[in-house]
């Protein structure tokens, strides 16, 4: 296990569809492990390969993190139930569901165009996550989009979550100018959709890890 100085940004390795990834990760200092549930990405992971993942994680200190486009309360719970510790809102989701679910267990993404999204009503939320906005996709776009937005945001009190085509390459740079709670990746870290290159996930965090806020 890597140890790294205490206050520094978080670091969310998400995308994992297999136990080896997310081993690696989490060994390598990763704090949050996302596994996607949503059937049309290319990274979605079934309830079996799920429990897989979650059962080599079980004695480690990290948080799981399902994500879910547009489901259902029941399905959501049955996440809970599996073993997850954090669910992330990845669609059109309202706040009643969260609420239902429980405000601190959410973290709800908000995908980012031009201007600052409208985040009041979900301050109460575990983190609020910010990804770059596609017409045809929920996520995943390996793009990013203007940093300012998810500073003003930070500067405003929220808990933030920066995502959108980060990788090792441009994490310094993102990090220095946003000081977020925590950052997100998942393509920015792979050898092939759906496989993390670990020489990729170990420089990423380590750049991150490196930073102040």
């Amino acid at each position: 296990m890597i140890y790294f100085p205490r206050l520094m940004v978080r670091v969310k390795i998400c995308g994992i569809t297999n136990s080896e990834d997310a081993l690696f990760s989490v060994n390598s200092g990763a704090d949050y492990i996302g596994v996607i549930t949503y059937k049309k990405s290319p990274r979605y992971v079934s309830k079996e390969k799920r429990l897989e993942i979650l059962n080599s994680l079980e004695s480690l200190s990290v948080k799981k993190v399902a994500v879910v486009v547009n489901e259902s309360y029941e399905f959501i719970k049955e996440l809970l139930n599996e073993g997850f510790d954090l669910i992330q809102l990845h669609g059109d989701e309202d706040i009643s569901l969260a609420k239902k679910v429980g405000m601190d267990r959410v973290i709800k993404v908000f995908r980012v165009k031009d201007t600052v999204p409208s985040v009041e009503e979900w301050k109460e939320a575990y983190a609020i996550l910010l990804d770059t906005y596609s017409k045809n996709f929920y996520g995943g776009t390996g793009k990013t989009f203007n940093w300012e937005i998810a500073s003003k945001l930070v500067e405003g009190g929220y808990k933030i979550f920066l995502s959108g085509g980060l990788k090792p390459e441009n994490i310094e740079k993102a990090i220095k100018l946003v000081k977020p709670y925590a950052v997100d990746v998942s393509s920015g870290v792979e050898r092939e959709k759906g496989r993390k290159d670990f020489r990729k996930v170990e420089e990423f965090i380590k750049t991150a890890k490196f930073q102040e806020i």
